[in-house]
């Protein structure tokens, strides 16, 4: 990465936010570099401060994922239907892997795999499936702590948009922790296709996770 250098004369008037990004109010410069920062020098200023943050500051660590990943499988009531035929569907890849459901999501998809398989007059074994408690009563943060253990590698959660819910801070929780942790996210159908469908899914993966010991170690005043 090239650093743009600053020569004695220079001057740059500004202030760095807590989050790393330069809240730029003017930016002076040399008479002969003029038309360098008339020509976008706010937007060329924040990309090599952006990219200095990323890869001085925020350093990246790797955790290695198997070729049979724990697939955490949740679904809100009114979109139960939709992850059950989703899993109907796509049955013969999930059982190459752990699944980890929720409550009530947990027992129907079970249900729906014997199902599928007595249907199908097909002798595979299904491997026990890991029920946590149902959302409203801490499933939903039961996921997130493991997912902070790297104990799941990816989150099918088909949530409903159109209706509150009582446990909502716990949804955006898991959703945020997952962010965090740079596991693959589905939230429908289509992105659960991406995810099942990638030739990734049954290969070993390396996942790039960003190290936040300069966030852990800040002085606090």
């Amino acid at each position: 990465m090239k650093i743009p250098t600053f020569r004695k004369g220079d001057a740059f008037r500004g202030k760095i936010a807590a989050n790393g990004q330069i809240m730029a109010r003017e930016c002076i410069a040399p008479q002969n570099n003029i038309d360098l920062y008339l020509n976008n020098s706010y937007h060329i200023l924040i990309g090599y401060f952006n990219a200095f943050i990323d890869t001085y500051l925020f350093t990246i660590r790797s955790l290695d994922m198997n070729k049979r990943k724990n697939i955490a499988l949740v679904a809100h009531d009114n979109r139960k239907r939709d992850l059950i035929e989703w899993v109907e569907w796509n049955y013969e890849v999930l059982l190459t892997h752990n699944l980890i459901c929720t409550g009530t999501t947990g027992r129907m998809i079970e249900e729906t795999l014997r199902k599928k398989l007595s249907e199908e007059n097909v002798s595979t074994e299904i491997n026990k499936i890991i029920k946590l408690k149902t959302g409203p009563l801490g499933g939903d943060q039961q996921l997130g702590a493991m997912i902070t253990e790297g104990k799941i590698d990816i989150l099918i959660f088909f949530w409903d948009p159109m209706e509150p819910h009582p446990h909502d801070v716990d949804v955006k929780a898991l959703l945020r922790i997952s962010v965090v942790y740079n596991i693959p996210i589905a939230c429908n159908r289509s992105s659960a296709d991406f995810i099942i469908s990638s030739p990734l899914i049954s290969e070993d993966y390396k996942l790039l996770l960003k190290d936040y010991s300069y966030y852990l170690n800040r002085e606090i005043k």
